[in-house]
């Protein structure tokens, strides 16, 4: 039986981190918007980047001044408005013989501290690694390096962050939700969408006034098959895998380290236990669908990180790993590596119909700047559209005096003495200001009810269930938050029972 229709001024369909950053833009600006996602928020590529906020240092051997600029001022901009999810790190880079020489390090990391005109981490500085803590995990070899700064960022938690902001302001959002097919009206003014609830199987409508196609490598697919237009995708899908070790040295500083191949690989502290290496750049044609990491590439992770630390790893040490499928515009580089990251918006309106508005490429720390260029784009379409808006704009849980993570972690700890020190400090990382809609009237650990691994109670999965579409075990455990990382086997199981029954009882 169909749901009855509705009308939206715009359906945005895929609900990654672009998808999510245009319909809290075009919410804000008030308009009426849906989000349609077939799976769970940030599921896909969204989930699966190396989680920083940066510049791109390397991609400014590809000469992109305009996104090296836009990121590093977004950089600055996203640390003021999420400090919760989003916080400084200092990386060093040791200069290794015999490939960049030093003097192009000196002079790539001159202009990473020039390019942009806000400005609130510390500059780039020489390193005798000898000399140096940062350089004692390092081989004995690498004894010259650079420290510069750049951020960390809870990448599935700004996506969902960010839904939950278009939602506070209207949005209707839909996770798993099929957008099956969707044609222009006979006078080709608006969009008649037909959706699907993958969950129940229940089939519904919509008519949109326009469309975004947010939906990644999906994007092609949407366009040719869902949405019936003959137009070229300029799309080329890399995929991107990362593994995680127990942690490989002491401190707070992650490494980025130059390949003989010319790549440079991260490795960053992770979950306070462990470290994250990536990314590997790998051509991919196969199925956008989920993906996994192969053999040869974590032998090349490993690879890279035993040219550079005295610690050795091989396969045998992940302990977890992560693959995802980025959608690239294809800019007809050579190496998989050296294809743009930057955005391109494609609008089709032929002869003033309905608008179609498909995105390619991008990279998680432009997102905000990305949903705005793509609403002016569409404004045209909306007269009396309202003002760009999110640059000022805290995300949920970020509004925090000064924008001082810090001092909120202290006062929230203040206020509630009986939680322990690494349970408040992890609340308060994941949802900012938000975590006392968790805690409430809680007067000890009992009042947040049963007690799952890892210092997950029931309190935070109804939460997560009533706030931020959290539906199973992998929602919770490895995109809202990261626990899955120390949860059993038995715990799994236990907190799916769990599920199942509140699940039943909704």
């Amino acid at each position: 039986m169909d749901q009855a229709s509705d009308h939206v001024d715009l359906l945005v369909i895929g609900g990654g981190i672009n998808g999510t950053g245009i319909a809290r833009d075009a919410a804000g600006r008030g308009l009426s918007v849906m989000l349609c996602e077939q799976g769970d928020l940030a599921e896909a590529t969204s989930s699966s980047s190396t989680k920083l906020i940066h510049g791109g240092l390397r991609y400014l051997e590809q000469y992109e001044f305009r996104l090296v600029r836009e990121a590093l001022a977004e950089r600055e901009r996203l640390l003021r408005l999420a400090p919760h999810i989003i916080w400084p790190l200092r990386f060093v880079l040791p200069h290794d013989e015999g490939l960049r020489p030093a003097w192009l390090l000196r002079l790539g990391l001159f202009l990473y501290d020039h390019l942009s005109r806000l400005r609130v981490l510390p500059g780039s500085e020489s390193l005798r690694l000898r000399e140096s803590a940062f350089g004692a995990p390092l081989q004995a070899r690498l004894t010259r390096g650079f420290a510069y700064s750049d951020c960390w960022v809870e990448d599935s938690r700004l996506v969902v962050l960010n839904a939950r902001d278009a939602a506070d302001r209207g949005a209707e959002v839909r996770t798993r939700t099929r957008v099956e097919a969707a044609r222009r009206s006979e006078d080709g003014t608006v969009w008649d969408v037909r959706l699907r609830d993958l969950s129940t199987g229940v089939t519904g409508s919509v008519r949109a006034r326009a469309i975004v196609n947010a939906a990644g490598p999906w994007v092609a697919a949407i366009l040719g098959q869902t949405l019936g237009l003959d137009r070229r995708a300029t799309l080329r899908l890399v995929k991107g895998s990362h593994i995680v070790v127990r942690r490989l040295y002491a401190g707070e500083q992650a490494y980025i380290l130059q390949q003989p191949d010319r790549r440079i690989i991260f490795a960053i502290p992770y979950e306070r236990d462990f470290t994250l290496i990536g990314t590997t750049d790998v051509a991919y044609d196969g199925a956008p669908g989920p993906v996994t990491i192969s053999p040869e590439e974590t032998a090349y992770l490993c690879a890279c990180i035993n040219r550079s630390f005295e610690r050795q790893i091989g396969p045998e040490d992940v302990v977890s790993s992560y693959s995802g499928v980025r959608p690239l515009y294809d800019d007809a580089a050579a190496d998989a590596s050296t294809v743009t990251r930057d955005y391109v918006l494609d609008l089709a309106d032929a002869d003033g119909a309905a608008p179609v508005l498909s995105v390619f490429g991008g990279k998680i720390t432009t997102y905000r700047r990305l949903a705005e260029h793509a609403l002016e784009k569409l404004r045209p379409y909306y007269p009396g559209l309202r003002p760009a808006w999110t640059g000022a704009a805290p995300l949920p849980g970020g509004d925090m005096a000064g924008a001082d993570f810090e001092a909120f972690l202290a006062r929230f700890a203040a206020r509630h003495p009986f939680m322990p020190p690494d349970t408040a400090r992890r609340l308060a990382r994941a949802y900012g200001t938000r975590a006392e809609r968790i805690v409430a009237e809680a007067r000890g650990i009992a009042d947040l009810g049963e007690r799952f691994e890892a210092d997950l109670t029931a309190a935070e999965i109804a939460y997560l269930r009533r706030e931020e579409w959290a539906r199973t075990a992998e929602d919770i455990l490895w995109r809202r938050t990261k626990l899955g990382l120390r949860t059993s086997a038995e715990g799994l199981a236990r907190l799916e029972r769990h599920l199942a029954l509140a699940e039943a009882a909704a």
